[in-house]
């Protein structure tokens, strides 16, 4: 029973992960003031979630560098993620961004200095032709997808560098020093560009307000919350599976909320279907590959 609450808990914050796209899409602001704003609200949350809970959030000088260096990944990453959107559509974007898998099965070997699997370079290929298929049929949407996948190549490389991260400290303290580093580079940055003194750029819709409150507070600090809290009862094997219904979630939402907007090409749905059939078969295979290398090696021994 523990353990069904838990995949319960788990497909819930998946479906509210899919949600992010479809408040990005709502929410009428641009994308870098879309940031701005939700990691303002998602950090003061967690901010107050810690004092709540009393926990204490010290981290030694040499990590909080680090924190904040991929809190402003994870930023660059949210501005490439909703402008995609915003240019193109949900289902676009977020079929772009199942194409994670690729990328890690690239780039994780590179930092690890383990050998690039067989199977990471076969579902790599599929990704990449379900991909080139949404290229050819949706070409009107061509700067949305070169977006949609910088983005998933940024997510990438943040859950490389974090998961070295979260062995050595509490994950809600490193987010909160994350969103805390990106809240600060972003700044910084619209500064520079004189962003806050356009008042145009910051003006909020009272729908804006409420869009954003439900996206810094529930799809990003309380999903996260919840989502590293079943991660200790859950196998990570378990994880990443019911994870990769995120761009599932997402389209059959966006389909149910904005209609015709959302309808693509066949070509699409072709496209799509390969690339979320690879990166959901991706961890069947992978743990069946596990169990066959450990029967052969425990035969040979």
């Amino acid at each position: 029973m523990h353990l069904n609450n838990n995949l319960l808990k788990l497909h819930f914050t998946v479906v509210i992960w899919g949600f992010t796209a479809i408040l990005g899409a709502l929410i009428s602001v641009s994308a870098l003031s879309l940031v701005w704003y939700r990691i303002l609200i998602a950090s003061l949350t967690l901010l107050i979630y810690l004092k709540y809970r009393n926990i204490g959030f010290k981290a030694p000088k040499i990590d909080l560098l680090q924190f904040f260096g991929i809190g402003i990944l994870v930023a660059t990453h949210w501005i490439f993620f909703f402008h995609a959107i915003k240019i193109s559509t949900v289902s676009v974007t977020l079929v772009c961004l199942s194409s994670q898998t690729l990328f890690t099965g690239i780039l994780e070997p590179l930092f690890t200095r383990t050998r690039i699997s067989k199977l990471d370079i076969l579902i790599g290929v599929l990704i990449v032709f379900g991909i080139t298929l949404i290229f050819h049929f949706e070409s009107q949407y061509t700067l949305g997808i070169i977006m949609g996948l910088t983005a998933s190549l940024l997510a990438c490389l943040f859950n490389i560098f974090n998961s070295k991260l979260v062995k050595r400290e509490n994950p809600v303290v490193i987010s909160f020093y994350e969103l805390t580093g990106g809240l600060l580079g972003l700044t910084i940055y619209l500064a520079f560009l004189g962003h806050f003194n356009t008042l145009s750029n910051l003006y909020l819709h009272s729908m804006d307000v409420v869009y954003l409150l439900i996206l810094g507070i529930v799809c990003t600090a309380l999903a996260y919350v919840v989502g590293v809290a079943v991660m200790k009862e859950l196998s990570a094997y378990t994880v990443a599976l019911v994870t990769n219904m995120e761009p599932v979630y997402g389209i059959v939402l966006a389909l149910l909320i904005f209609k015709k907007k959302e309808q693509m090409t066949p070509g699409f749905y072709v496209g799509a279907f390969i690339v979320m059939t690879a990166v959901f078969l991706y961890p069947f295979i992978k743990r069946r590959s596990a169990a066959y290398k450990a029967r052969k090696i425990k035969i040979q021994s």
